[in-house]
């Protein structure tokens, strides 16, 4: 093969190569402008599946919202008979206990209004009315303080003076001016009490004129 001949092959192979280049490249834009519209629609599906998510959002949004809504106005009505209860609480705390004490009242007021009523009757009527009112405070938990004969104790004993005395221990109670009681264990009011004390050791005026008596003897 000639020089010539071979120079003339060369140009055909790479006039060969060169159509097969061009129509590699047209087949992929033709590949290219087939695929095209495959990646819109599928854009198109994206954002169409974006919006009904949000759509879902917005409703879940709105429906929570409603419940908080008629949760927060069950708070405030509950808050309001709170409120109320409260108030009729402490308007109407006492009214059993003032029922009991008006039932006493009018046994006072029966009593003091007998006709052609003794002074025994009128005693008898009295002690049974306050067998009542012991038996009132018995179940209100209010219970007496018991002070005659028992050492004196601050928390329970408010002292108004003290005697002498021979027949007692020192800070004894011998008198009560007024009882005391307790609620439920704890004091409601001191008992007013009378405690002895040790007598004095200053000799009395008997005493004296009988040393002195004895002396001149």
């Amino acid at each position: 093969m000639t020089s010539q001949e071979k120079v003339s092959q060369k140009t055909d192979e790479k006039e060969h190569e060169d159509v097969e280049i061009e129509n590699l490249e047209e087949i992929e834009t033709e590949v290219l402008e087939e695929e095209a519209p495959e990646e819109d629609e599928k854009e198109l599906v994206s954002v169409e599946k974006l919006q009904e998510q949000l759509k879902k959002k917005d409703e879940e949004l709105a429906e929570q919202k409603g419940d908080f809504l008629r949760e927060k106005a069950d708070l405030d009505n509950f808050r309001k008979r709170l409120v109320k209860d409260k108030e009729d609480s402490v308007q109407f705390a006492n009214q059993r206990l003032l029922k009991e004490l008006v039932q006493i009242d009018d046994n006072f007021s029966r009593a003091l209004d007998a006709p052609n009523a003794s002074l025994k009757t009128l005693r008898e009527g009295i002690e049974i009315i306050q067998k009542q009112f012991t038996t009132f405070l018995k179940n209100q938990k209010v219970v007496p303080v018991e002070a005659m004969g028992k050492q004196f104790d601050p928390n329970l004993h408010e002292v108004m003076t003290q005697l002498e005395s021979e027949e007692h221990e020192e800070n004894t109670v011998i008198q009560e001016y007024s009882k005391g009681y307790t609620l439920n264990g704890r004091i409601l009011c001191s008992a007013k009490v009378v405690i002895s004390k040790k007598p004095s050791s200053t000799p009395t005026k008997k005493e004296e004129q009988k040393e002195n008596t004895d002396k001149e003897e």
